[in-house]
């Protein structure tokens, strides 16, 4: 019971500086740096999968996310984005969070896109958010280099993962949220 105090405190710590670790003054600043994050990430995808650009560049929008998480049973972490409509060229900023429990032990940094195959779903995801969970898997990355690239579908799009450092193993229930960022919109 100790141990999981501690791993629990420790998740909020870490959830916590990682939530601050886009240090700007202001909110043009950090808008910037968001926008600079995702387009070097849109990069990363384009050459892990060429045609991800094609698919990218004709679909209604996307959204590109980039999370930081801790697990031991329980685990959790959260990460900011944007979503882009290609339609508008308007961005809109959100803030994601995940919480998971089960088998996994692992820090991982990881980058996400979804792209959206109707205004409809866009629209829907920016303005009411979304929720989803469920898998596990196995991801390993070491000295910068990527070692997973995965995909699958959501309400309305499709979504692909980019891992970066990290370790995480095991197989578990995840959630994540997603909702528009009140501070830089």
């Amino acid at each position: 019971m100790r141990l999981q105090q501690m791993l629990m405190y420790g998740l909020v710590t870490f959830s916590l500086l990682s939530g601050g670790a886009i240090a700007a003054d202001d909110k043009a600043a950090k808008q910037a740096e968001i926008r600079s994050v995702a387009q070097a990430s849109l990069e990363k995808f384009y050459k892990a999968q060429p045609e991800l650009r094609a698919q990218v560049a004709k679909a209604p929008g996307y959204g590109v996310f980039t999370t930081y998480g801790l697990s031991f049973l329980v685990g959790g972490g959260g990460g900011k984005g944007l979503v882009h409509n290609n339609h508008t060229k308007t961005d809109t900023f959100m803030a994601m969070a995940q919480a998971s429990a089960g088998a996994e032990v692992g820090i991982a940094e990881s980058e996400t896109l979804i792209v959206f195959q109707s205004a409809k779903s866009m629209d829907w995801f920016v303005n009411k958010g979304w929720e989803g969970g469920g898998g596990g898997g196995m991801q390993a990355g070491a000295g910068g280099k990527s070692a997973g690239v995965a995909g699958g579908g959501g309400p309305g799009g499709a979504y692909y993962t980019l891992t970066k450092n990290g370790l995480q193993a095991g197989v578990g229930v995840k959630g994540t949220k997603f909702w528009k960022d009140g501070d830089l919109n």
